[in-house]
């Protein structure tokens, strides 16, 4: 995704900003061409017909607004949506009984993180009418909240660990057969503090206890917790929704690519992250660079977090025709409540 910083630069007076927010907020609402009797009637717009007919006639020139086919309105332009989205100004509130849904929602959102994390999708589509997504945490970096390690027989063992959101994770090793208990308690006491407080993709290095058995049987334990997560890293995307995109395009074969988009985790993962490594909250159309199935969307993103480590990134994807003020502040909303679970509430 190209860098945009030339947006930063772009520049309008203040009577062709409102008259292109009108332009936005009206085609928003009604999927339809804006025109200038329209836009004069803005409350805001305290000018002639005429002089906004003159404006929005400026606004095409310079790549704001669009004229399509015969129709007398204009429509907003990617530049268009992308002046208006960086002058939104302070966030806009969700409405209460939004609120309250989310709130409602986390209170009752137990029990295994993909469950939430996919249910979480449904909710950000629910809130929107866009489809939600929701890319799962990448378990390196997840704090250890405690491990252990339990026989399971003469010959094995179970390496344990419980991330910091809840999930845990399992690996079986190998034992020699003259392992005593006594060097299995200690290499789990060993192992415990060696991980606990520690992103498990960021293990400490060796201390010695004292004990080449001990040490061994850690060094050991470790290394399969970390190979276990190099082998099954890959990042788990939940997408909620998807039926709506079908209803805000009117193009089946539009619908389609978008469906096919969804259903390509790394693509999703990438665009996300890239959002956000650019600075941005919001990517709109042409900016998904090489991607033209979604030439006629938005996404709107922010990332979640856990022990202060920033883990996943949650969304919506929707036409580049959404309410991005009501999309922004529902990402928002739902990250940092999804920020608080995580943190165990």
């Amino acid at each position: 995704m190209p860098a945009r910083n030339d947006h930063d630069r772009d520049q309008l007076d203040d009577r062709k900003a409102a008259i292109l927010k009108s332009v936005v907020t009206g085609y928003v609402e009604t999927a339809q061409p804006v025109g200038s009797s329209q836009v004069a009637r803005d409350s805001v717009i305290e000018v002639s017909p005429a002089t906004v007919r003159a404006d929005m006639a400026a606004l095409e020139r310079e790549g704001y607004l669009t004229h399509p086919h015969t129709s007398a309105g204009r429509i907003p332009t990617d530049k268009g949506y992308r002046f208006f989205v960086d002058h939104l100004g302070s966030p806009h509130p969700l409405a209460q009984a939004e609120h309250e849904q989310v709130q409602v929602f986390f209170s009752k959102a137990h029990g295994e993180l993909e469950r939430v994390l996919r249910d979480t999708s449904r909710l950000l589509a629910q809130l929107t009418d866009c489809a939600g997504v929701v890319v799962s945490p990448a378990h390196q970096a997840l704090v250890v909240r405690s491990a252990l390690i339990a026989r399971l027989s003469a010959h094995t063992a179970m390496a344990v660990a419980v991330l910091s959101n809840g999930v845990v994770e399992k690996r079986t090793i190998s034992l020699r057969n003259d392992v005593p208990d006594a060097v299995l308690s200690s290499a789990s006491t060993v192992l415990q503090q060696r991980l606990s407080g520690s992103p498990l993709g960021l293990v400490p290095p060796d201390s010695p206890s004292g004990d080449p058995d001990v040490d061994d049987l850690v060094r050991v334990c470790v290394g399969a917790l970390e190979d276990g997560k190099a082998a099954g890293s890959d990042d788990q995307v939940f997408v909620g929704g998807a039926a709506f995109m079908a209803e805000r395009f009117d193009a089946i074969d539009q619908v389609r690519a978008v469906l096919g988009i969804l259903e390509q985790s790394y693509v999703v993962v990438t665009l996300l992250r890239d959002v956000l490594a650019q600075g941005e909250s919001v990517s709109i159309g042409s900016e998904h660079a090489g991607i033209e199935s979604l030439a006629e969307c938005s996404l709107v993103v922010a990332p979640y977090e856990s022990e202060g480590v920033a883990l996943g990134t949650i969304g919506v994807l929707g036409p580049t025709r959404m309410d991005y003020e009501h999309a922004l502040a529902a990402v928002a909303v739902v990250g940092q409540r999804l920020t608080r679970e995580l943190r165990g509430g």
